[in-house]
């Protein structure tokens, strides 16, 4: 069972900038996937980013170029860094991680972008 706690949402303009964190409770080493989903009211929940174990990525076009996903061994964390952000970035964020054929969920963390 792995736990994941996101960390970073918030309010912000738009153009601006946000940074979300995932903490994983065990070695991301032994993550085969890792990375963050997104929810929007009314919406279903989308891919944002995802980062393979070996270090390849898969970025939703949507973002490409503006969202940057990476992570953190020494920490067990992977990162989110969202630069020029748009209000329909606007969302609740979900760090996802697999392990095998498990699959598992953060909390969530509110991203809006408003002026």
């Amino acid at each position: 069972q792995v736990q994941l706690v996101e960390s970073g949402g918030g309010l912000v303009q738009p153009g601006g900038s946000l940074r979300l964190s995932c903490a994983a409770s065990e070695s991301i080493f032994s993550i085969n996937v890792m990375g963050w989903y997104r929810q929007a009211p009314g919406n279903q929940r989308e891919l944002v980013a995802l980062m393979f174990r070996v270090g390849t990525t898969n970025t939703a076009d949507s973002v490409k170029g503006r969202f940057t996903v990476s992570r953190d061994f020494t920490k067990n964390t992977v990162l989110l860094q969202m630069d020029s952000l748009k209000p329909e970035d606007t969302a609740v964020y979900y760090c996802y991680a697999r392990v095998g054929e498990n699959e598992y969920w953060g909390q969530g963390t509110q991203v809006t972008v408003s002026s």
